[in-house]
């Protein structure tokens, strides 16, 4: 049996979320055990990295009481699952709750609005400042006027600190206080703001722009989340892109953590569209699945709900990046590389090349949403197969790196999509020969953590 067992998993996998026989209503507790055999299955089934665990070997157990007495050696699913993984790998998760994944893959989750990052005061500081790096429409913070740039260092009355910021940012309610910055010290400005999370959809195609640059028509895009249900919103700014004339791309994947393997291929098709049919990415599955399920994944012509994509046969790209910068963000740069010009512009990236399905407590090999046990919410993202481009590249552990490198300047942001904006400045310079703003220099700081930290899909690559 192939792999299109798989074909439109995670929209059936929603489909199914009313169809759960009332599972909020009627839901029996499962045993540990019984989770734990769910975990076991699923892990020695697909498991990229199932070779490194010799418990997942086929032939560790002898029967089903020797497998059930080492599962219960674990006392929690979440023991058993860490001691089962790979020291290789970093991006693997089990929810112990379900529907939190399945809002997150649609786009939904719980926000005030104010997108930032947290930042050491110096390297080796305890004390944290935020920085605001967007501000999502109709929430609290466009309601505070929150911007991109402002500074807070505390939450409550509170110094943000390594220490207590999780527990500071945890509340649906939470007031930050703002701050100044004099190139020595932060100065409290007295403004406060009070910020409400509430349940969001979240449009990751957050900013369309066609820039005319020494008689270059330069597109720009900022584009936050590989999400499917917005595949027609990011068709559509290509659209716009084609009407427009443009000759030249950036696209701004600073803050993407990644999301669906096939949105990231249409992407491709979008920038290109003169690759139809050909091989944007391999798939290497455990020894297992290797010969069943894998297959490439070749350049197309249609999103998700069978609309035409809008190419624009470009042969030059400009990506800017981040350290957050992950995933199927960087399937579309690594993919597109051996094709055309691809110039990357910012800080090295993530380093994750591998893909995962969401797993529910169902029968081997679908592990879908539709028969999975009505008594518990857990399932697994577990890593099932790794991605490599055309000429073979894989295995980026460290990130992909810029040719051209350029830390952002959290004293300095600019505003995105603006010409002076740093990152989008030195694209451009590289584009058309626009002059370079002045003032580039600045102290190297890094972040350490940000407001996606916690989301299930921050850093993840979801297969089809």
């Amino acid at each position: 049996m192939k792999r299109n067992i798989f074909i439109s998993f995670l929209a059936i996998s929603v489909l199914f979320v009313s169809c759960f026989e009332d599972a909020d209503d009627n839901l029996q507790t499962a045993s540990t055990l019984d989770i734990q055999n769910f975990i076991y299955r699923g892990l020695n089934y697909f498991y990229l990295y199932k070779a490194d665990t010799p418990e997942l070997a086929n032939n560790a157990f002898a029967n089903d009481t020797e497998l059930n007495d080492f599962l219960n050696n674990y006392q929690t699913p979440e023991t058993l699952f860490d001691y089962l993984l790979s020291p290789q790998d970093r991006f693997s998760n089990l929810f112990s709750d379900f529907r939190v994944i399945e809002d997150a893959l649609s786009g939904i989750s719980l926000s005030n609005g104010m997108e930032f990052g947290l930042v050491p005061y110096s390297p080796g500081s305890n004390n944290v400042f935020g920085y605001v790096r967007y501000v999502l429409p109709n929430t609290d913070a466009e309601a505070n006027g929150l911007e991109r740039g402002n500074l807070f260092t505390t939450i409550d009355g509170q110094q943000i600190t390594r220490a207590n910021f999780e527990d500071l940012l945890a509340p649906n309610s939470y007031t930050i206080g703002l701050a100044t910055y004099d190139g020595a010290n932060f100065i409290p400005t007295g403004e406060t703001a009070l910020l409400n999370k509430t349940q969001y959809n979240e449009n990751p195609v957050y900013k369309v722009k066609t820039l005319d640059v020494n008689g270059e028509k330069v597109g720009y895009l900022m584009y936050n989340s590989f999400i499917k249900n917005y595949d027609t919103e990011l068709n559509n700014a290509f659209a716009q892109f084609k009407a427009e004339g443009i000759t030249n791309l950036v696209l701004d994947l600073r803050y993407n953590g990644g999301g669906a393997v096939e949105t990231a291929t249409d992407l491709a098709g979008m920038i290109t569209g003169q690759f139809n049919g050909q091989v944007f990415y391999k798939e290497f599955w455990n020894e297992d699945r290797q010969a069943e399920f894998a297959q490439d994944g070749l350049f197309d012509s249609a999103i998700s709900n069978g609309a035409a994509i809008n190419s624009l046969n470009l042969t030059n790209v400009y990506f800017l990046t981040t350290q957050r910068t992950a995933s199927a963000s960087e399937l579309v740069i690594n993919g597109l590389n051996p094709y055309i010009n691809t110039v990357q512009v910012g800080d090295t990236t993530t380093g994750k090349f591998q893909a995962s399905f969401l797993l529910y407590d169902s029968p081997a090999p679908t592990f879908g949403r539709q028969n999975a046990n009505p008594a518990h919410y857990y399932a697994m993202l577990p890593l099932v197969f790794k991605t490599a481009n055309v000429a073979g590249n894989t295995d980026y552990v460290d990130g992909l790196v810029p040719q051209i490198p350029l830390n952002e300047n959290y004293f300095n942001l600019g505003q995105l999509g603006n010409e002076n904006e740093p990152l989008l400045a030195a694209a451009l310079f590289e584009i058309a020969g626009r002059p370079l703003p002045a003032n580039r220099e600045f102290q190297q700081l890094k972040e350490f953590s940000d407001s996606k930290a916690n989301s299930p899909i921050d850093g993840k690559m979801i297969g089809n």
